[in-house]
């Protein structure tokens, strides 16, 4: 019996990258894996593995290395080390490693497994000197909708997820839009590399490039990579013979932002987060510009959301000026404020004549 690392982890060791998750596979049954090691057991239903030492060993498709291979993703995926150090690896794969393509394994990849669509757009996002090869686009575009929305919602939430760390986490969004794959799954947008992002100067894009451009500057900050994907949503929802313009698209992107969260059972904090970026995002932009009593209820709206740093930092890179820093200082002078004891635990009178406070406070630093 053999034993093989397999997939990503021998790809990203091949590329001189450190790896992620190792991946192990055996050949024989998963009886002989555990009969002839200590402590391993078998669990799982529909797919079944063995955990041996802390880790999972799944036996290599039809007990043979070069099915095995065959049957994966990509090519650039489609590698075994063995524990002699010999390297299986498909016919294509390592001159598609050197020459930085995503290509499918077999023309059946997708076919086999629907998933694969968000994990060839994550790939893109993760592996930013990769290009799609001609065919995976072609076979990408092919999936019928039935098959990808039968994939379990949590299942494209996470590959969404590993995109948001990628360090080019805009070509996810990218990918799905040139394979024509952002339909059923993110259907608000369908229309984004249709629609320009606003007028000139301001703007020269569209929408859909705008918020891969976004959420590329703010890479390394998943919730702030998501914001950035949320905050213009509301674009989209523009009526025609107002573009350029997208006048209340803030008001109109709450709700696609909190629907797309929902959709893909992202955590809490995410459909916040979106909610949050669409509605503010413009009135943060013009932070320094505004009445002391609008500034105060962003900055302690954002602050209150838990959210201040990701926030901040998508409106740095929404805006193309730097905010955050003079964000943090206005509002460690709010943090610094506190009502008088007469006026605590009063309810909502409490809270009016703390807000009065701060809006003093901020008005006062505007005369400095």
């Amino acid at each position: 019996m053999s034993i093989y690392l397999v997939g990503g982890a021998v790809r990203d060791l091949l590329l001189g990258r450190r790896p992620g998750d190792l991946d192990f596979a055996f050949s024989g049954s998963l009886e002989s894996f555990a009969a002839s090691h200590a402590g391993a057991r078998t669990v799982g239903v529909s797919v079944r593995v063995c955990l041996w030492r802390g880790r999972e060993y799944m036996p290599l498709h039809e007990n043979s290395p070069e099915r095995d291979l065959a049957a994966r993703d990509l090519t650039i995926n489609a590698l075994a080390l063995e524990e002699n150090g010999r390297l299986h690896c498909h016919p294509q794969a390592l001159r598609d490693l050197r020459d930085g393509i995503l290509r499918p394994a077999s023309s059946s990849a997708f076919e086999s497994d629907p998933l694969r669509v968000f994990r060839v757009a994550r790939f893109a996002a993760a592996l930013p000197r990769f290009r799609l090869a001609d065919e995976c686009a072609a076979y990408m575009r092919a999936v019928p909708d039935e098959a990808l929305r039968a994939i379990p919602a949590e299942r494209v939430g996470r590959e969404l997820l590993k995109a948001l760390a990628a360090p080019k986490p805009g070509r996810f969004l990218k990918v799905l839009d040139e394979t024509s794959c952002l339909r059923v799954w993110f259907p608000e947008l369908i229309a984004a590399s249709a629609v320009p992002a606003g007028p000139l100067p301001w703007h020269a894009d569209s929408v859909l490039d705008h918020l891969a451009a976004v959420m590329d500057a703010v890479q390394g900050d998943p919730l702030a990579v998501w914001m950035a994907l949320c905050h213009d949503l509301g674009k989209l929802s523009t009526p025609p013979e107002e573009l350029p313009h997208h006048y209340g698209h803030e008001k109109r992107g709450i709700l696609p932002a909190v629907k797309l969260g929902r959709r893909l059972r992202l955590p809490r904090i995410y459909q916040q987060a979106g909610a949050l970026a669409a509605e503010e995002h413009m009135r943060a932009g013009l932070l320094l510009s505004m009445r002391p009593g609008s500034q105060r209820d962003v900055l302690w709206r954002v602050h209150r959301s838990g959210l201040h740093d990701s926030f901040w930092r998508m409106v740095d890179a929404d805006g193309g000026h730097p905010l955050s820093a003079e964000a943090t200082r206005r509002v460690a002078l709010l943090q610094e404020i506190h009502l008088p004891p007469e006026w605590r635990d009063r309810g909502r009178s409490s809270e009016v004549r703390l807000r009065e406070m701060h809006c003093a406070a901020l008005s006062a630093l505007r005369e400095k």
